[in-house]
């Protein structure tokens, strides 16, 4: 069955920085475009990056635009989201995404607190 895994989240002080990464398993990554998402307390899930196929082109939510970078090594399956100079309003569940054909593909998320 295809899933995405994701890990990397934690407790992190305003200011810090953290490395999230998305496992994609049983199915061929390299093929569509991924995405990471984040929800926030009492909020919508927010489009935050995203990667087309062989990494050339990302696209950012403008509140996360020259903290976050967006990358993918298709050799591993993997998508990654590096996230510097976070910001409370940062905290949330962050989960990855990719669309494979009409079958939207999720991960469980993995859980990012900014917090002194």
């Amino acid at each position: 069955e295809a899933q995405l895994v994701e890990s990397g989240g934690g407790l992190v002080q305003p200011g810090g920085s953290l490395t999230l990464s998305c496992v994609a398993l049983d199915f061929t990554f390299s093929r569509y475009d991924g995405s990471w998402y984040r929800r926030a307390p009492g909020k919508d899930h927010e489009l935050v990056a995203s990667v087309t196929t062989d990494g050339g082109t990302t696209s950012y939510a403008d509140s996360v635009k020259g903290r976050f970078t967006i990358s993918r090594d298709n050799s591993k399956n993997t998508m990654y989201l590096q996230m510097n100079l976070l910001k409370p309003e940062d905290t949330g569940n962050y989960y990855c995404y990719v669309r494979r054909g009409l079958i939207d593909t999720w991960g469980r998320g993995t859980q990012v607190t900014v917090s002194s």
